[in-house]
């Protein structure tokens, strides 16, 4: 059973380590698998968005544990995610967020069943004392439903889709990879070729964007500085050659884009 694993925990300290060996103290046949563990410390959104773009490129019953969780000790509950071909371990943050858009189908389990957690459990530390070990227990088979009860009231961030009304398109940042290119939540349903090669535009901080490139080092235009191109997640990225996006039109992940499209003109 592959069991992999995603946290802003680093690598310099013990904690990665200590969730591996109370994984394999469940469970010592498991496969694990390192996501990253260099999410920015405590911040969600950009766990959530790696793990949208990461589990499914897995095989079908991978179970994902994902500890990005700045309310560790606080009321905030353990859960358990399923779908009909994965299961995620995790906080009860937002962090699954982009996966229950993703999935058709999704039950959510407040893990409540101590049985099944690393004993004492410490207030800091639930991803070594109750998500590995819950995660140990699933990849032996345990059903959800011994592990806790179903709920409906979990934690969402805002949704991925922009809004699009007759004035054009909002859509804003949703991350900043390490080379500086702005991801954007625009997919091919809100933006066609066909309205690109009608001439939209994006506008974000000032700045306009109009070139649309296919990929990252193509011949065009040398005056345009900054292009836009879809990325291999599927979403629009603003980008610059060799360059770091985010710091030439000095952004952070939340800012808005517009987008302006030329109407279609009518054929005679």
């Amino acid at each position: 059973m592959v069991i992999t694993l995603l946290t802003d925990f680093g690598t310099a300290d013990y904690f990665v380590g200590a969730m591996k060996g109370a994984v394999l103290s469940v469970n010592a046949s498991a496969q694990l698998v390192d996501l990253t563990h260099d999410v920015e410390p405590h911040d969600v959104e950009a766990g959530a968005f790696t793990l949208l773009e990461a589990y499914r490129t897995f095989p079908p019953g991978t179970i994902h544990v994902a500890v990005v969780d700045p309310g560790v000790g606080s009321a905030r509950r353990p859960i358990l995610v399923v779908s009909d071909n994965y299961f995620f371990v995790g906080p009860d943050n937002g962090l699954f967020s982009y996966v229950y858009e993703r999935e058709e189908k999704c039950r959510v389990f407040h893990l409540t069943n101590e049985e099944y957690f690393r004993r004492p459990v410490s207030a800091t530390f639930h991803g070594r004392d109750v998500f590995a070990p819950v995660a140990g227990a699933l990849s032996q088979g345990v059903a959800p439903q011994t592990l806790g009860r179903e709920v409906s009231d979990y934690v969402r961030l805002a949704p991925l889709a922009p809004s699009c009304t007759h004035e054009g398109i909002q859509a804003r940042i949703i991350h900043i990879d390490r080379f500086g290119n702005c991801i954007t939540n625009l997919t091919r349903v809100e933006l066609s070729e066909e309205s690109i090669t009608r001439g939209a535009r994006l506008k974000i901080n000032g700045r306009e964007i109009r070139s649309f490139r296919k990929f990252f080092a193509e011949p065009d235009d040398e005056s345009e500085e900054l292009f836009a191109v879809w990325g291999s997640a599927g979403f629009l990225e603003i980008a610059a050659f060799r360059q770091s996006a985010a710091r030439l039109l000095d952004i952070e992940r939340g800012q808005e884009v517009s987008v302006s499209v030329p109407p279609a003109v009518a054929g005679g």
